[in-house]
């Protein structure tokens, strides 16, 4: 397994990259040929299932996010998986997805979408309550500079968060690199 840079190039310890498992089992996605060779290290002796991750000092491994959900913002690479994380500590939160929206100037900004906890009241008001409470936690880039409600987040059978039900909504027509 090793960890790179989106230029192929070995990520320090405690830097989020892309995992790449060497001389794993060959795959290909169904009739998706792009998908396929986009998995696959230049030379074919790698191969990626879109997992971003870290290495610790200990040689841990840590899973941050996908790398189909990273928003870049202005040249800088964002995780939402961090976001979300915090997001649903706050005990106005029942639910949070996070991810990003077109903006002309920096390419993409950071949305939030939240569930409320019951009792609590969708606005502004919790909108501007929950965005500094992001930034008293984390870098102000990496914070939603908005957020909007929604009574239930779509969720697959297994639990997971259909997030590409969430941003055809603000994507529309455009390109987005969620699947």
């Amino acid at each position: 397994m090793r960890i790179f840079d989106d230029d192929m190039k070995p990520c320090p310890t405690g830097t989020p990259g892309t995992i790449w498992f060497v001389n794993a089992s060959p795959f290909e996605y169904f009739n998706d040929a792009d998908r396929t060779s986009e998995a696959y290290s230049p030379d074919r002796t790698m191969s990626t299932v879109g997992d971003v991750g870290y290495v610790d000092d200990d040689g841990y491994l840590f899973l941050t996010d996908r790398a189909t959900f990273m928003i870049i913002s202005g040249g800088v690479n964002i995780y939402p998986q961090e976001c979300e994380n915090l997001l649903i500590t706050h005990p106005k939160v029942l639910d949070a997805a996070v991810f990003g929206v077109p903006n002309e100037e920096m390419g993409e900004e950071v949305k939030g979408v939240i569930q409320a906890a019951p009792g609590q009241t969708p606005g502004e008001d919790l909108e501007a309550e929950l965005i500094e409470f992001c930034r008293e936690h984390l870098a102000h880039l990496k914070c939603p500079r908005s957020i909007d409600f929604i009574d239930e987040l779509p969720r697959l059978p297994t639990g997971k968060l259909y997030k590409r039900l969430l941003r055809d909504r603000y994507w529309g027509d455009r390109k987005s690199r969620i699947l």
